[in-house]
């Protein structure tokens, strides 16, 4: 085994896949790039990493609501891109493209051209860590979507592409919730 700088360790267990997350201030919408997400319960309970370094993060505090749409390999370009600007001077809908559908139960729209789009609302946000904590209220997936592998950031600016899926669900039916 070599020696691995601490400052690289995450790179090794970078969450995934990278998610866009849309908000509205009351005003107008915004997307930011996120790639630390946590899957935290069944229920579903998510958790998102981002603090006031974002401009989002702003409107997700104070309107407490949000969506986390789930973007595919073919926008891998358009989610650095949102990544890179900021919402403050930018509106990355008309920037890059994206329709803004209006979401079921929160002000926050959904992105038409995403995979799936997961409405949540705020449970929790632990300050000292930047974790926001998320409640799903409504979930959407287009079925018609032909391209369905995510990305996942390795953290230098270089990504993974999902690949081949491998089936254990007989292995693991003790464990997955009814109806999963």
């Amino acid at each position: 085994m070599q020696a691995l700088g601490l400052s690289k360790a995450f790179t090794l267990i970078e969450p995934g896949p990278v998610v866009l997350v849309t908000t509205h201030d009351g005003h107008r919408p915004n997307i930011m790039t996120i790639s630390w997400t946590m899957v935290m319960d069944f229920t579903p309970v998510f958790a998102i990493t981002t603090g006031a370094w974002n401009h989002s993060f702003a409107a997700l505090s104070a309107q407490r609501e949000c969506v986390i749409a789930i973007p595919t390999v073919d926008l891998l370009d358009t989610v650095v891109g949102i990544g890179t600007c900021s919402g403050r001077d930018t509106d990355k809908f008309a920037r890059f493209g994206l329709t803004a559908v209006a979401a079921k139960s929160v002000k926050a729209p959904l992105i038409k051209e995403c995979l799936a789009n997961i409405e949540c609302t705020v449970a929790d946000i632990i300050d000292r860590h930047g974790i926001v904590v998320l409640e799903a209220v409504a979930a959407h997936i287009d079925p018609e979507r032909q391209e369905r592998r995510t990305v996942h950031a390795v953290g230098d600016g270089t990504f993974i592409v999902d690949g081949c899926k491998l089936d254990r669900r007989t292995l693991m039916a003790a464990k997955l919730p009814p109806g999963v």
